[in-house]
């Protein structure tokens, strides 16, 4: 199959990063490929920039409460990871399918997707948030938390995870409209529901003004508060339609062979962020063998890598989108072209910012905290972390690709073996058995990282996701 032919003048740079932020009626099967990407790549990236911006600021405010307060934040996120699991899996499923019914020119369909993706959203929604808001002092024991941790941090642990079900929707119901190539949407959607987090948190925080004083437990009331909005408005749009999607009252019903499909490949893909989150928790118990200083210092890293991470993670879900409405639409070369392409455009991003963050690694961190020792373990982080940029920005780009194809199949094997298998065991034997404590676990990291984006490439040119059926 050819790829379509790029004969109609483009429209300049600036013209088309002002259509890309305002929304674009390109059809991302013809035309240009890289107009294609630069218009689903800005607002992807936009959409994650203030995600990102959330992420630093929380922590930000939570760090003047004492580091105590900030080992709360990362151990209680390494376990909502289980729900960002689970959102990302439903959310690349859902892109996947909707995107390959926008590429056969079948907007029916695929609002008949979105809606089932929204129901088993909702079911896992309450069946998670439930019993996490029960048990969320336990969990925090579970995963090493001192006395002192778990009595500033059960509040907040209680909020974070029985709440978990707002991620879970906001993530998939983006997904529905990046999808179907209404980028510039999801990304004002995620803005105003970050927005509105950046102005509750140092309120509900510190108490300002008319807001209660509640502590470590106003972040995660704000973020709640947040996402909640983001997600009601989200429902809004999705009713009220757009060019290319539009959810209506027929749609609204239960369809078991499409539902199936779905959960089917949700499945895999939740597995699949499962087992990289899951060993995120396996890293940050380890860390926590050292210290409350130490996993202080481990959440500043992540959450400054978080930064710029989550922006090439939009880039990355620009390929997805351009791979499934490509595959749809029978032009697979230029669905391997996107990625390729994407690819580039990642790594010199991502290199170029771990060389600035090399060398600002110490300032950087001491925004956050004014303890000189989660500051000192924070930069080594973050130091070792930027090693391994270029490895990140291929893993996220091919095996984005790999889901945008509807092959979830793949990436699952691939982070089953390169953090379970070697990662996690790794990580303990140089923090533990070789005695470079949470030093060991950082270098893990790194090494897996580049060891899973070997084995990304390898597979993405071996090219078998090319004949995914959905």
């Amino acid at each position: 199959m050819t790829v379509p032919v790029e004969s109609e003048p483009l429209p300049g740079f600036w013209a088309s990063i002002r259509e890309a932020l305002r929304g674009s009626h390109q059809d991302y099967t013809a035309g240009s490929l890289n107009r294609s990407i630069l218009l689903l790549a800005i607002p992807m990236v936009l959409e994650l920039v203030l995600e990102s911006l959330f992420a630093v600021v929380d922590v930000f405010w939570v760090g003047r409460l004492g580091a105590n307060a900030v080992a709360t934040v990362g151990l209680t996120e390494s376990m909502i990871g289980m729900a960002f699991s689970i959102g990302l899996g439903l959310s690349l499923s859902t892109t996947a399918m909707v995107a390959r019914r926008i590429g056969e020119k079948d907007p029916e369909n695929a609002a008949v997707s979105a809606v089932q993706a929204i129901v088993l959203g909702l079911l896992i929604s309450v069946g998670l948030g439930i019993p996490a808001w029960i048990f969320a002092p336990r969990l925090l024991l579970l995963m090493g938390a001192s006395p002192a941790i778990i009595a500033i941090g059960s509040g907040y642990a209680r909020v974070a995870l029985g709440g978990c079900g707002v991620i879970i929707m906001l993530f998939l119901n983006n997904a529905i409209f990046r999808g179907a190539g209404d980028a510039a949407i999801a990304m004002r959607l995620l803005w105003v529901s970050n927005i509105i987090n950046l102005a509750l948190d140092p309120c509900l925080i510190f108490g300002l003004g008319p807001f209660p004083r509640l502590g470590v437990t106003g972040a995660a009331v704000a973020t709640f508060t947040g996402r909640g909005i983001g997600v009601l408005y989200q429902f809004y749009r999705l009713l009220r339609g757009t060019e290319r999607i539009h959810v209506l009252v027929r749609h609204l019903r239960l369809n078991l062979p499409v539902l199936w499909r779905l959960l089917r490949i949700s499945l895999t893909a939740i597995l699949q962020f499962a087992i990289a989150n899951v060993s995120w928790i396996g890293l940050v118990r380890i860390v926590a063998l050292f210290g409350a200083v130490a996993v202080a210092g481990y959440t500043i890293a992540m959450r400054i890598v978080g930064f710029y991470i989550l922006p090439a993670w939009g880039l990355s879900n620009a390929a997805a989108t351009l791979v499934g409405q490509n595959l749809g639409a029978g032009h697979p070369r230029r669905a391997e072209q996107a990625v390729w392409r994407t690819g580039m455009y990642t790594m010199l991003f991502l290199a170029a910012l771990g060389v600035f963050f090399w060398f600002f690694a110490t300032p950087v961190a001491g925004i956050f905290v004014d303890n000189r020792a989660v500051v000192a373990i924070g930069a080594q982080a973050l130091r070792i972390f930027c090693c391994g940029n270029i490895a990140y920005a291929w893993v996220m780009v091919t095996l984005q690709a790999f889901n945008g194809a509807g092959d979830t199949v793949t990436p699952t094997v691939v982070y089953f073996f390169g953090f379970w298998v070697f990662e996690l065991p790794l990580a303990w034997w140089l923090a533990v058995r070789m005695h470079f404590r949470q030093q060991g676990a950082f270098l893990a990291v790194v090494i897996a990282e580049c060891s899973i984006a070997a084995a990304s490439l390898y597979l993405f040119r071996h090219g078998r996701w090319k004949s995914q059926r959905i």
